[in-house]
C-alpha cells in the first residue's frame, strides 16, 4: 500500500464518523446562512504570477513543519502580505489538519480560501462550503471519471470553484474539460514523494491554454517561480517554504519581490536584444 493509498483509506474511515455527527441537511442549513463565496478563479487570473499560500501543520514526508501553529496569525500573515488565495490542509491523520482551521482562516481573511484535502465523497463538498471554503481541491489520481464528474457538478451547484489536480498524464483522460477551468499539476509524485518542477510544464504542454494553470509542490525559489511564469503558468501553490519561516507573510513578500525583479530583468534583456 502506497502513502496515497493509506491516506485515502484513513480519510474514508474519518468520513464515516463525521457523517454520523452532521447530516447533509444540517450542512445545507449552514451553507444557506454562510456569506457568499469569494472568487478563487478570478484571484488566480490577476496580472502577474498568483500565489496560493498554504497553511499546514505537518506532511507525511517532512513531519511537523512549525512549532507554533497559530492559525489566526498565519491567516493574517498571508492576508497582509498579501497572497492571492489561501489553501488550508484539512486532512487529520497525516497532516494534522481540520475543518476548524479552515473556518478560522475564512473568518480572518478577505482572500478566497481553498480546502485542500483528499476528497472522495460528495459529503466533503457540503462540509467544505459549510466550513467557509470558496474552492476545493479534487485529485484525479484518487477519483474515477464518473465520481469526478459528479463532484464537479455538485461543486458548481454549491458555488465552489475546483482546482483539479493531476500528476500522471494518463489522468487527463478522466477530465471533462467543459467542467474544468482550473488545472493543477503536482510536481510531487504522490506515490514516491519525489519532486520535479519540470513536470508541470510537460503536462501543461498537453492541454488548452485557456485553462488557469497552477503548479503545485516543491517550489522554493524566485528562480523557480520566474521560470514557471515565463512558461505560461498562472499561479503556484506553496506551503512548506512559508510554513518553515518565522513570519510566513514576510517570506511571501520577499519571494514575490525577488520573482518580480527576475521577471523585470529578463524583460529588459529581451527588449535590449
Amino acid at each position: 500500500m502506497t502513502v496515497l493509498d493509506r491516506i485515502v483509506t484513513d480519510v474514508r474511515a474519518q468520513l464515516s464518523t463525521r457523517k454520523r455527527s452532521a447530516s447533509v441537511h444540517e450542512l445545507e442549513s449552514r451553507i444557506r446562512a454562510a456569506p457568499p463565496p469569494r472568487d478563487f478563479r478570478a484571484a488566480l487570473q490577476r496580472p502577474g504570477l498568483s500565489i496560493i499560500a498554504e497553511i499546514k501543520q505537518r506532511s507525511p514526508s517532512k513531519g511537523r513543519l512549525r512549532k507554533s501553529f497559530d492559525v489566526p496569525f498565519l491567516a493574517r500573515q498571508y492576508s497582509n502580505a498579501p497572497a492571492d488565495a489561501i489553501s488550508v490542509l484539512t486532512e487529520e491523520a497525516h497532516f494534522s489538519g481540520s475543518l476548524a482551521h479552515l473556518t478560522t482562516v475564512a473568518e480572518h481573511t478577505h482572500l478566497p480560501v481553498l480546502r485542500k484535502d483528499f476528497i472522495i465523497d460528495p459529503y466533503q463538498l457540503y462540509e467544505a462550503r459549510a466550513a467557509g471554503a470558496d474552492a476545493v481541491l479534487l485529485i484525479a489520481a484518487i477519483l474515477d471519471r464518473p465520481l469526478l464528474d459528479d463532484l464537479l457538478r455538485l461543486a458548481a451547484e454549491l458555488n465552489l470553484n475546483c482546482l483539479v489536480e493531476i500528476y500522471d498524464p494518463i489522468e487527463l483522460d478522466k477530465l471533462d474539460f467543459t467542467q474544468i477551468s482550473i488545472l493543477g499539476v503536482n510536481n510531487r509524485n504522490l506515490h514516491t514523494f519525489d519532486v520535479d518542477i519540470e513536470h508541470s510544464l510537460r503536462i501543461f504542454g498537453m492541454v488548452d491554454k485557456d485553462l488557469v494553470r497552477v503548479s503545485e509542490s516543491g517550489l522554493q525559489s524566485a528562480d523557480d517561480l520566474a521560470y514557471l511564469h515565463q512558461n505560461d503558468v498562472d499561479a503556484v501553490l506553496i506551503g512548506e517554504t512559508f510554513m518553515r519561516a518565522d513570519a510566513p507573510g514576510t517570506a511571501l513578500q520577499r519571494l514575490r519581490r525577488e520573482t518580480d525583479t527576475l521577471l523585470q530583468s529578463t524583460q529588459t534583456e529581451c527588449c535590449a536584444e
